[in-house]
């Protein structure tokens, strides 16, 4: 049974009888239940094929619902979601308890954001509930930018998809821990550290949690993430090398397929090269980047190489999902 587009009347209806409905943010396309039902949010988990150990952010339409999700707001926090929401920003607090424990893995924290999406606005205050909204993927799958990418994952096993724009920054939300202190950057993202550290002063930045044993405090620390079908691999190099690095897969039989940048397309031979905005506009390369690592399955390649970029600004958060897209493989020119 193909799942339809719904209306934002109808999505709210759906999600207060527990049923689980896609619809777009800023960042990218959500996939939204009930935060106070297990029932409802169990149909997350199943619908993504997500492990139980991997917290859920919890979507809200004001401000005002706050105190629904958290225990306990600090002012650290509060200048934070003066500075930028509604936004891209997810701020970890201690949890209310009557949300579903299933949203917060167990933790005694809870990460909320409240989206700048006119659409995912204006659904959150109709449904007025605290909503869970993990991207709306298979788990481990590049996020979803549009409801295409929605229904390309998930038709059929979810209520309804809310249509919308193409999501307009193309990355997950900045999670930020303000349970400790300083506070700590769990996940970059749309907000920058940059941007972040001129509001509240230095912030710590958590390495990745790969193997751990334990529950992740965010989203995007823990399992693979965003990754293409075929092998991925980050080439640091000259263009030489990089060239020389496709030319050794295609003589051993692989389609390659290439990421590079609008100012490098030209550069390489490989059987597929995909371009992923240009490198002066970091927000371009965000907007593309799950767009293209989608495509890549569609063109059936055997193995992709992709540029690497500077870590400044918006390139942490692109360079945090190509390490986890590329199962952190790197190919690194010898000095």
């Amino acid at each position: 049974m193909h799942t339809k587009r719904v209306s934002i009347e109808e999505a709210v209806s759906l999600l207060r009888q527990g049923q689980v409905v896609a619809f777009p943010t800023e960042t990218v396309y959500g996939l939204g239940a009930d935060a106070t039902s297990d029932e409802a949010v169990a149909r997350i988990f199943a619908a993504k094929g997500r492990p139980a150990d991997n917290p859920l952010i919890v979507h809200i339409g004001r401000v005002e619902q706050l105190p629904q999700v958290a225990a306990e707001i600090s002012e650290t926090a509060r200048a934070l979601m003066d500075a930028f929401w509604p936004g891209a920003l997810t701020v970890i607090l201690p949890k209310q308890a009557g949300l579903s424990q299933l949203v917060t893995a167990g933790l005694d924290s809870v990460g909320v954001r409240l989206p700048s999406d006119p659409v995912a606005l204006k659904l959150l205050q109709a449904v007025n509930l605290p909503i869970a909204a993990p991207s709306a993927n298979v788990s481990g799958r590049p996020s979803p930018t549009t409801a295409d990418h929605v229904a390309e994952d998930l038709d059929g096993k979810v209520a309804g998809i809310v249509d919308g724009d193409k999501a307009e920054i193309g990355l997950e939300s900045t999670v930020i821990d303000c349970t400790v202190t300083p506070p700590i950057i769990l996940r970059p993202g749309g907000v920058t550290r940059e941007e972040i550290e001129a509001v509240i002063g230095l912030v710590d930045t958590a390495q990745p949690e790969v193997g751990e044993t334990k529950a992740p405090k965010s989203p995007g620390m823990k399992y693979t993430h965003y990754a293409p079908k075929a092998p991925m691999s980050i080439v640091k190099g000259d263009p030489d090398f990089f060239q020389s690095v496709i030319t050794n897969a295609q003589a051993a039989g692989k389609r390659v397929g290439v990421l590079v940048t609008q100012e490098s397309r030209h550069a390489y031979r490989a059987d597929v090269v995909l371009t992923c905005g240009n490198r002066q506009d970091a927000s371009s390369i965000a907007r593309e980047l799950y767009h293209v690592l989608r495509e890549f399955d569609r063109q059936d390649v055997d193995v992709i190489y992709g540029e690497s970029f500077d870590e400044a600004g918006l390139g942490a958060a692109i360079m945090n999902r190509l390490r986890k897209a590329s199962g952190y493989q790197v190919i690194e020119q010898e000095k």
